[in-house]
């Protein structure tokens, strides 16, 4: 119940998603990640099935487009029936230090999820590999500002490694504010798992065959 498979790939199609949903089922894995188009045909193949969420993103996988177009499709993917919305971040315009731009751009976006008349969890995507620490730190405070539920680490589009050391960082800088990690990209073991889990990570995004092998390993 703390990782999220995907199939986000520009390749996935219709049988690549029942084959998660197929593994979301039998290995209790807590979320399935599509692409926006696919939302409605995921909702309807989880509708019946208990604590597996459907999940998509905004703005993936750069965070670059327009804030009006973020909207809209965050509109249409509360429509279709999510239950799990990672928003991407505008990276570019944050590294610019554009911090106004970044934070209300993201309040516009949780505030259509909180106010769907149903529960949506948000996570903010600040593409962790992308960032030096400073700005990692000053993410963690515009994460915190949002409202979102948590803040995920990266797209895994972004080349880069698990990223350990530079989570439990995170970690210590969300300390007491509410907001949960998921961390994402580069988790391919259960030794990472493990020393995640430990530091307190409270969701994993990993790739669908990692995720099978370290589930197997418990």
């Amino acid at each position: 119940h703390l990782i999220d498979i995907s199939a986000v790939r520009t390749h996935h199609t219709m049988s690549d998603i029942e084959e998660i949903v197929g593994y979301a089922k039998e290995y209790q894995f807590i979320n399935v990640h599509v692409l926006p188009n696919w939302m409605k045909q995921l909702s309807e193949m989880l509708k019946d099935v208990d604590g597996v969420y459907a999940g998509g993103p905004v703005g993936f996988p750069s965070g670059a487009h327009k804030t009006q177009t973020k909207i809209l499709e965050a509109v249409g993917l509360i429509q279709d029936g999510i239950e799990e919305m990672d928003i991407v971040m505008n990276v570019g315009r944050f590294k610019n230090k554009e911090y106004d731009y970044v934070l209300n751009e993201l309040k516009q976006i949780i505030a259509l999820a909180r106010n769907a008349g149903r529960p949506i969890l948000t996570k903010v995507l600040i593409e962790l590999n992308c960032l030096t620490e400073e700005e990692a730190d000053k993410a963690c405070e515009i994460v915190v500002e949002s409202g979102a539920d948590f803040l995920k680490t990266g797209t895994g589009w972004v080349p880069g490694d698990a990223n350990i050391e530079r989570i439990r960082r995170i970690k210590q800088n969300l300390k007491g504010t509410g907001v949960k990690v998921k961390a994402a990209g580069g988790i391919r073991t259960r030794e990472e798992f493990d020393e995640l889990l430990a530091m307190g990570v409270e969701r994993f995004g990993i790739n669908t065959q990692s995720a099978i092998e370290i589930v197997k390993s418990f």
